[in-house]
């Protein structure tokens, strides 16, 4: 096909393919991530939980946004997401829950993490895992349920900005 005659529609024969990829990729990534689930990050046990909900697009970049809670010393605490990466192709809802690690003060929380990622969506069966880490040393290690079409794979850059954030000595 030649720029000037423009796009065609996809075949059938394409769609089942790219379909079977995703599919195949994703189940392949959520059993090693299963064999190899463990709930602490070299010997350390989690200080926190996490959960948090996010959409992601993306064709070769990708862009997604969303909010979650932090559960840490016995507070919950609302937060907001939103970041900008590389790899990854679709759309797909993302519904995350897993461990905090290596935080020591609220305040090393929200801020920029690196976030690898692995996962598929294939309508409303998909899953993945996500390792975020941020430069005060806090590392978040999720479990991916998603739903639409994507294959995920690649790295982000992802802010996190909490939604409510009171001094200690407030009451």
């Amino acid at each position: 096909m030649n720029i000037a005659q423009g796009w065609t529609a996809p075949t059938r024969r394409g769609v089942l393919a790219a379909a079977t990829i995703v599919f195949l990729a994703g189940a392949a990534a959520s059993s090693a991530a299963a064999a190899a689930e463990n709930n602490t990050l070299d010997g350390k046990p989690p200080v926190g939980t996490i959960s948090l909900e996010q959409f992601q697009a993306g064709y070769i970049a990708s862009a997604g946004g969303g909010q979650g809670v932090l559960k840490f010393q016995g507070q919950a605490v609302p937060f907001s997401i939103g970041g900008v990466g590389i790899g990854g192709l679709g759309a797909a809802e993302t519904n995350a829950t897993g461990y905090v690690y290596g935080l020591k003060t609220l305040a090393d929380f929200p801020g920029n993490y690196v976030q690898v990622r692995t996962g598929f969506a294939f309508g409303v069966f998909g899953g993945g895992d996500l390792t975020l880490k941020n430069d005060k040393g806090v590392t978040l290690k999720l479990k991916a349920k998603r739903k639409g079409l994507m294959l995920g794979f690649g790295g982000d850059v992802i802010s996190i900005t909490l939604d409510e954030l009171k001094p200690a000595n407030s009451r």
